[in-house]
């Protein structure tokens, strides 16, 4: 398991991240994802410790809490030292009925800290992530609550998720010039399937030196391999939950290429799909949830698979974007240079 620099932080992070969203579901929308228990949850944790990950994301709104909470008391029933893990959590998400509850207010994002640090049982959170972006609230006001929390220690790192690029760079500028705590991560979705992230968000990363945590690498299972043009696989959970939205007639082919790729590496199409966000030089960490304990094994095992030059090519052009202004003339105009 190799670590990787977490944007331009001192923070070493692994190249994997666990993320726990399938942690307590119950009805709803959080239970069609996930309804794992303590037990359950203990075994994937030690399991993805055991393998060398160190990086663990969640989220308040994860099934309103449960998954902060088991995730704690997975640390705690396993000895885990607080050191040797890297703890994510996210605010953002409504955690009650009225306006105030949710959103990236100054208000709810101390509140929430407060409950997500009591729910974890720890005394800080080593990155806090704003979990998308609340066009009500000043950008100001959302970095000076989050530079209040990393000037008490409660926070050690801070990232976003979910945001576009210009908003971004505008909460870099604004932190830069006020000398906030910087942001040093971005959280997104990024896939073969969903290739959206290349056209504005990864310029600006690579050059702020920000760092990239993927979420949902395998498109909601769509790449896990059991998909194709002929309809298997389409009573798993797309079926119900049908999220992050992917262009199937696209997809397909990108299926149709990895399945080959997988058989000749002898791996699985899901370790194709995620060797390939491995190979990204954008990329910091790639977040891997699960329901089952091989599922987690298996997508563990992707940072084994090395995905030769003429595999990225054929990968490459099978899913690459279709061509927008302004990418193509700043491509044709960037010549004028080359």
């Amino acid at each position: 398991m190799r670590m990787r620099q977490l944007g331009n932080s001192g923070l070493f992070v692994s190249e994997l991240c666990l993320g726990t969203m399938t942690f307590g579901g119950d009805e709803g929308m959080w239970g069609q994802i996930g309804k794992l228990q303590q037990d359950e949850a203990d075994a994937l944790v030690k399991t993805s410790l055991d393998a060398g990950i160190n990086f663990i994301d969640t989220a308040n709104v994860y099934s309103y809490g449960r998954s902060e909470e088991i995730l704690g008391q997975s640390l705690r029933n396993l000895g885990v030292a607080r050191e040797d893990v890297v703890i994510a959590t996210k605010v953002m998400g409504p955690m009650g009925a009225t306006q105030n509850h949710r959103g990236a207010s100054r208000s709810h994002i101390l509140y929430q800290a407060e409950a997500s640090l009591k729910r974890l049982g720890l005394d800080h959170i080593d990155l806090y992530q704003i979990h998308g972006f609340d066009p009500l609230v000043p950008i100001e006001e959302t970095l000076d609550a989050l530079d209040s929390l990393v000037r008490k220690g409660a926070v050690r790192y801070l990232g976003l998720s979910n945001w576009a690029a210009w908003q971004i760079m505008k909460a870099v500028g604004i932190a830069e010039l006020r000398r906030l705590a910087p942001i040093h991560s971005l959280q997104a979705y990024y896939t073969l399937a969903g290739r959206d992230l290349e056209r504005e968000i990864i310029p600006m990363l690579k050059s702020e030196n920000i760092g990239l945590m993927v979420w949902s690498p395998l498109a909601g299972g769509y790449l896990s391999g059991k998909y194709d043009r002929e309809g298997r696989g389409n009573d798993g959970r797309r079926a119900t939950f049908n999220f992050p939205p992917v262009n199937m007639d696209r997809g397909y082919a990108a299926i149709e290429a990895m399945r080959e790729i997988a058989t000749a590496k002898d791996c699985s199409v899901a370790q194709v799909a995620l060797a390939w966000l491995l190979h990204q030089s954008a990329v910091t960490s790639v977040i891997i949830g699960a329901k089952r304990l091989d599922q987690l094994q298996d997508n563990i095992a992707a940072t084994e698979v090395k995905l030769s030059a003429d595999d990225l090519d054929r990968l490459n052009e099978i899913t690459r974007l279709p061509d927008e202004y302004p990418g193509w003339m700043l491509e044709r105009q960037g010549t004028y240079r080359s």
